[in-house]
């Protein structure tokens, strides 16, 4: 066997060898299970604000229009009957006198010229009997009487279906009614309001707090970005007693009130921002609305210390405002109290 016959048995000998020796291996050495890289828990951000002195209000408010503090409505005082025209629309001016609504006469007018006619006959009959013959003259002045009570009863009955305006002013309500719809007895056709004496109407929701709402409260008008200064002239426990539905539900609503110096261009139906202040206090500790927690008849907020410590502080809240609320008891000025 030559040399290099021998160096590559023994090669391969002690190749064989390592392969059969237990935990060798000629493939490299699995590594070890890899752990999952460490997470730096993130920092939970809070919203915040410290709590401070400052003044609280409790308001009420919303937007109003004019109204007029004069109205007259043009009703229908018949019995029953059929429109023929509304001869006005809302915001027509009109004084008083003028037509502005009528029924079918339906030959009325024909009937009331007979009997004109008839109560001149009448007239003249008594007028020419002798008044020597008194049986005649007492015949002859029934027979003017019955004239004239049915012509007075017809008069009526026609004047009844012409609807006059009772005062000069503006229409703020005409019944939309066709020429032949029926009319009922006291029908309201058309609403005349009195232009220059006007006062604010703010409508209320249910349930609204009135309780520190009287008359002669004082309130903030704002009209066209003019501030004037009101008071309340007619709350719903103080409304007048009425038997009109209607009335007795708006009033129920509805806040009055008396605007100083407004200007001459402000009229029925303009708009005006109201703001009645119903309580007040100054140098107390007010917090955001949205800091206060309640839960099961508890009122609490939740503190944020160094930090990042949360703690929870039962408080006692006062005046709830638009945005604030006071803080009566439980919290220091400063406090950064966490918002939900």
């Amino acid at each position: 066997m030559s040399q290099s016959t021998r160096s590559i048995a023994a090669l391969l000998g002690g190749l064989l060898l390592a392969l059969s020796l237990p935990g060798c291996s000629l493939l490299p050495a699995e590594d070890g299970e890899l752990q999952p890289p460490l997470v730096k828990p993130a920092q939970e951000n809070y919203r915040t604000a410290a709590a401070k002195k400052g003044t609280i209000t409790k308001e009420l408010g919303g937007n109003g229009n004019f109204v007029s503090v004069s109205t007259e409505a043009a009703q229908y005082t018949g019995q029953g009957g059929r429109i023929d025209k509304i001869a006005v629309s809302a915001g027509d001016r009109v004084h008083k006198g003028d037509v502005v609504a009528q029924l079918t006469l339906d030959g009325m007018d024909l009937q009331l010229k007979e009997q004109e006619l008839a109560l001149e006959r009448a007239k003249y009959a008594y007028k020419n009997t002798p008044k020597e013959d008194a049986d005649a003259r007492r015949i002859a002045s029934l027979q003017m009487e019955i004239e004239e009570l049915k012509y007075n009863r017809l008069k009526a009955q026609f004047d009844s279906k012409i609807i006059t305006a009772a005062i000069d002013g503006q229409v703020t309500f005409a019944e939309s009614l066709t020429e032949g719809d029926p009319v009922e007895p006291y029908q309201t056709l058309v609403v005349i309001s009195d232009p220059t004496k006007l006062r604010l109407a703010l409508s209320i929701d249910p349930g609204t707090d009135l309780s520190k709402v009287d008359v002669g409260t004082g309130a903030e008008v704002t009209v066209d970005k003019q501030t004037y200064q009101a008071k309340v002239v007619q709350t719903p426990g103080s409304a007048p007693v009425t038997l009109n539905k209607e009335l007795v539900d708006k009033n129920a609503r509805t806040l009055y009130l008396d605007v100083e110096g407004l200007p001459e261009d402000v009229e029925i139906g303009s708009l005006a921002d109201v703001r009645i202040i119903t309580q007040q206090r100054d140098d107390v500790i007010v917090i955001p609305k949205n800091g206060l927690r309640t839960f099961m008849g508890r009122s609490f907020v939740r503190v944020l210390e160094e930090g990042s410590r949360l703690r929870e502080v039962d408080v006692e809240a006062g005046i709830t405002g638009s945005t604030e609320v006071e803080i009566v008891k439980g919290l220091e000025e400063g406090a950064v109290v966490v918002l939900q």
